[in-house]
């Protein structure tokens, strides 16, 4: 059975490969350049296919911002979130300029694929063409990525018609209910594996100690300021985010599944990450939702308020197997081949209620605003397809 889930997810990805080598994020929706989807689905093809991540790092490096510009949102070292190329695309939203840059973790993910890359391959002759990138990249979050200088990065959009929130779970409107400078909790966990990605390739590619040193103290203030500031003593979990104002987020989502991978978190506190995923109102046989169903903006159907994302899941599945929780791992695993199987396909995201997936791509509520129509969930999506791909090839 998982020869063939394969063999099926295989065809899927190659039909979303561009010219240029790298992963286009979906089809037929999106079917374009994103930043973060890219870098997450080439991660996850490093086992399988590492020349994706090459080409997806080299056409990031081609387009990573050297200005500063409000209405693109960029800023120097920053990689883009995305790029349509032709003017019919790139009409639908004619108040942006392209590349866009209105994206958090784009740029931290870029260091962390461009580590794992060399640690895959050994690339030295790539890598020494894209090291100013890394470094660059790198500046971006310690100078632009922390305008506060509070350790932590954050989002606040430059574009007033650009993205009002700019993590993974991205919206024109406030969905997420937050008041911008955002912090992200896993923003935060990217950003220290960044730092600590920078510091392995440093030994390599650095004429001497200097950035290694500073990404080093950047990545321990980082992790110091995060435990005391993001923990969430009620829930035994992380909160979602801060605000302006520096106060905390209160909702149970899956958003904290991600600092695993990243080395963020304290020992202590790894085995309550996981025990928290796995309480009933948030993981289900199909997989781990977006929020709580406690939650009380939950609904099931929703684009980010409850439905489940497999790409998601992938990010909180490789954490688990990095930190030991082989079990765990397991089950998510096994979710989503069982909503492979229930469904035909692993699409971009869908929904589980009382037990039973429903798919959502015949009409998600993922909203557009510029484009003045629903835009369906893609039943063809590079992320889902090639996270589920990684976890059939490892195991």
């Amino acid at each position: 059975m998982e020869e063939e889930i394969k063999s099926k997810l295989l065809l899927g990805i190659d039909k979303l490969k561009a010219p240029e080598g790298y992963l286009r994020a979906g089809y037929p929706n999106y079917f374009s350049l994103f930043g973060r989807d890219s870098l997450i689905s080439s991660w996850q093809m490093i086992g399988i296919d590492p020349i994706i991540a090459k080409n997806t790092l080299k056409i990031l490096a081609k387009y990573q911002s050297k200005i500063v510009n409000n209405k693109s949102e960029e800023r120097p070292g920053k990689i883009l979130h995305e790029h349509r190329f032709t003017k019919k695309e790139q009409s639908a939203l004619p108040e942006w300029q392209f590349p866009y840059f209105g994206g958090v973790d784009s740029t931290p993910l870029f260091v962390i694929v461009a580590e794992k890359y060399f640690e895959k391959t050994n690339d030295m002759d790539f890598l020494l063409q894209i090291w100013d990138n890394i470094v660059a990249a790198l500046n971006w979050l310690s100078a632009y990525g922390d305008p506060d200088r509070d350790n932590f990065i954050e989002y606040k959009r430059k574009n007033p018609h650009g993205l009002f929130h700019q993590g993974w779970r991205d919206n024109f409107e406030d969905h997420l209910k937050i008041i911008p400078p955002v912090a992200l909790v896993e923003v935060q966990g990217y950003a220290y594996a960044a730092y600590k990605a920078g510091v392995k390739l440093a030994e390599h590619f650095s004429k001497d100690d200097s950035l290694k040193d500073l990404w080093t103290d950047k990545a321990n203030a980082l992790k110091n300021a995060f435990q005391k500031a993001f923990w969430w003593e009620e829930e035994q979990y992380y909160y979602l985010a801060l605000d302006k104002n520096k106060n905390p987020k209160k909702s149970v989502s899956s958003n904290p599944g991600h600092l695993l991978f990243s080395g963020i978190v304290p020992e202590e506190a790894m085995q309550k990450i996981v025990k928290r995923l796995f309480r009933k109102d948030i993981f289900t046989p199909f997989g781990i939702r977006t929020v709580s169903e406690n939650n009380p903006d939950f609904d099931y159907s929703s684009y980010h308020l409850g439905s489940i994302w497999p790409h998601d899941n992938w990010i909180i599945y490789y954490g688990l197997k990095q930190s030991g929780f082989l079990k765990e791992a397991g089950q998510i695993k096994q979710a989503l081949l069982s909503a492979y199987q229930e469904l035909g396909y692993i699409p971009e995201l869908f929904g589980v209620k009382n037990g039973e997936i429903s798919s959502l791509s015949g009409g998600a509520r993922q909203y557009e605003r510029r484009l003045k129509n629903t835009i369906k969930a893609n039943s063809l999506q590079a992320w889902a397809a090639c996270g589920l791909l990684n976890m059939i090839g490892e195991d």
